[in-house]
């Protein structure tokens, strides 16, 4: 076991551990993931949002990393000594990250069906600048249907490549990739084809941003006003485990269920995603677990909001 130090908390963890990985084992702190998926294999390096700082490399050369580097592919050294927030050189780095990230991004969150669940809006509110200093034209591309589910929204997309990863580790043959190059680049399909395969669907869950966006969920609600339910059937396809989006008694969409740090734990089938939509096709097993900080709780309050309750004890002892 190698022992690293984080912002000034240990953990031993194997050999072969990344940083960021061995963040997440500790679980405060954590630097920010746009391109990395643990489910996907040759994810991460890309975005650059994980950047931290090595003040020292391990007990055989303790001298520092002479810069930033990205956590997602770093691996850990017996020793080491890392830092994330208490360095004001990573934030200063992640805030121009931040500000490149969204230079061409259109400002639709508004409009935009991720809203509410879009990791670069979670970015820009931690790192992001209050108005954007780029003077030049945005780059600009018409949104294309690559399936009859599937809308592509080039504009929002952050090439993270996470798409096409999913795809070449679950399907045969892939049809969509990155054309072009430079600032010109873009997801798209070859000579316009569709997107056809039992898991396509699959890239809507694991793009960060409203690239990607289901056809068949779009505008026909925000996410916070849904209710998500954990569910499970027989598929023979899939392992059938996913997370039901319910408006009232109406099944709105179907995700695959994700963990903590928001991957997909089972890749779902297309006939789950699309098709199976009726309560009675499912059988539920509980509320999805919603984390507090979310968008998506302020119609699920599950504890007290302690300055209310604060407050109306005061008011009590004061008729009293």
């Amino acid at each position: 076991m190698l022992k690293v130090t984080i912002d000034d908390i240990s953990i031993a963890v194997p050999a072969g551990t990344t940083i960021l990985q061995a963040a997440r084992l500790i679980g405060e702190n954590l630097p920010p993931a746009m391109c990395y998926y643990s489910k996907l294999e040759g994810s991460g390096g890309k975005c650059r949002t994980c950047l931290v700082k090595v003040t020292k490399g391990s007990e055989k050369d303790p001298r520092p990393m002479p810069k930033l580097v990205a956590s997602c592919r770093t691996t850990v050294m017996d020793g080491m000594e890392v830092r994330n927030t208490t360095s004001p050189e990573v934030m200063d780095a992640r805030k121009g990250v931040t500000e490149f990230l969204l230079i061409n991004h259109p400002l639709d969150c508004p409009v935009c069906d991720q809203a509410g669940e879009c990791k670069l809006q979670d970015l820009s509110y931690e790192h992001g600048l209050a108005k954007s200093r780029y003077a030049f034209k945005r780059r600009e591309f018409e949104r294309k249907d690559i399936g009859d589910k599937i809308q592509l929204h080039m504009n929002r997309c952050i090439l993270c490549y996470r798409c096409t990863q999913v795809a070449d580790q679950l399907t045969p043959e892939r049809v969509h990739g990155v054309l072009n190059r430079g600032e010109v680049s873009e997801i798209s399909t070859y000579i316009e084809n569709a997107v056809d395969n039992d898991f396509s669907g699959n890239m809507i869950d694991v793009c960060p941003v409203g690239a990607l966006t289901d056809k068949t969920f779009r505008f026909k609600s925000r996410v916070w006003f849904t209710k998500p339910v954990h569910a499970h059937r027989d598929c023979p396809t899939c392992s059938g485990k996913v997370t039901l989006w319910y408006q009232g008694a109406e099944v709105l969409r179907v995700t695959g269920r994700k963990n903590q740090w928001n991957e997909v734990e089972d890749f779902i089938c297309n006939t789950c995603r699309f098709d199976k939509k009726e309560k009675s096709d499912w059988i539920e097993d509980g509320p999805a677990d919603i984390d507090r900080h979310s968008v998506i709780a302020q119609n699920h309050l599950t504890y007290e909001l302690p300055v209310i309750q604060k407050h109306l004890e005061t008011n009590t002892q004061t008729e009293q």
